[in-house]
């Protein structure tokens, strides 16, 4: 029976997960990151399903030939991961495996869906290759600002539209305080809002895996590749790992990370259906 795992009971899946995959998967093992982890043992798990706390998607993670898991997956989905998903108002299942062998089983277990797939691609910047440029130049009334808690709280009130960073953080992080003790970010703002955002969305070790999101209006103007690039030189600082993750269909995210000197480390593939 597959069945949900205490948050103190994470760390009994560690050995279930592929330490050269996705950084999200082990940010919510352990325990960094908001998530919640469902398994076929509560005692011993040998294969499980992480939904990701920003709602991002399902990991599958451990033995992808456990028959009995597999079996039930469908029937758990319809009986728990449905009402739980129209809850928060989610209407897609996206599933990904830990590890390529997982590739063929979901294939198999959903292909009464109409599932669908995309290919993913993850980049990393290493300060070994430290080939990052310098801070471009931004288009005047503009400005790059690190996301402080003092920008957070908006302690002198000039920010107008705060909600957007505060939305942001919350989408990934339990706290904010959990993101400022491990966390990093930048944005831009112009004329008192902020119009672009990036910052650690997971984080495990000294990796940072990037989100950034600009505001449709302010787009156009290379404001993610201006705090992108600020973004990758506060890890060079402080000699940590960023870490890119986008749909390879995704041609301007891919330009951006290929254009600041990220370097492709490896692709996965991630599948779809909708939750009727």
């Amino acid at each position: 029976m597959i069945s949900e795992l205490k948050k103190d009971d994470y760390y009994k899946c560690s050995e279930l997960l592929n330490r050269n995959g996705q950084i999200e998967a082990i940010a919510v093992i352990e325990g960094v990151n908001p998530g919640r982890v469902f398994v076929d043992n509560l005692d011993l798990p040998s294969s499980g399903l992480i939904w990701l706390g920003n709602n991002d998607g399902f990991i599958f993670i451990g033995d992808e030939a456990n028959e009995a898991f597999n079996g039930e997956l469908n029937n758990f989905i319809d009986s728990v991961i449905i009402p739980e998903a129209k809850k928060v108002g989610l209407n897609w299942f996206e599933g990904i495996g830990n590890h390529e062998k997982w590739y063929k089983i979901i294939s198999s277990i959903f292909k009464h869906r109409e599932l669908g797939s995309w290919n993913q691609r993850v980049y990393k910047f290493l300060k070994e290759n430290d080939d990052c440029k310098d801070l471009r130049e931004i288009e005047q009334g503009y400005k790059v600002v690190k996301i402080s808690e003092a920008l957070f709280y908006n302690v002198d009130n000039t920010i107008h539209n705060i909600d957007f960073l505060h939305d942001k953080i919350s989408e990934f992080w339990s706290t904010p305080e959990d993101f400022f003790h491990v966390g990093i970010g930048y944005c831009v703002v112009y004329q008192k809002e902020i119009v672009s955002i990036c910052f650690s969305g997971f984080v495990i070790e000294n990796t940072h895996c990037i989100d950034i999101e600009t505001l449709p209006r302010h787009q156009g103007k290379k404001l993610a590749q201006n705090i992108a690039e600020a973004f990758v030189q506060d890890c060079i600082k402080n000699n940590d790992i960023a870490y890119w993750d986008c749909m390879e269909s995704n041609k301007p995210s891919i330009a951006v990370a290929e254009k600041i000197g990220f370097h492709h480390v490896f692709n996965y593939v991630g599948y779809d259906f909708k939750l009727a």
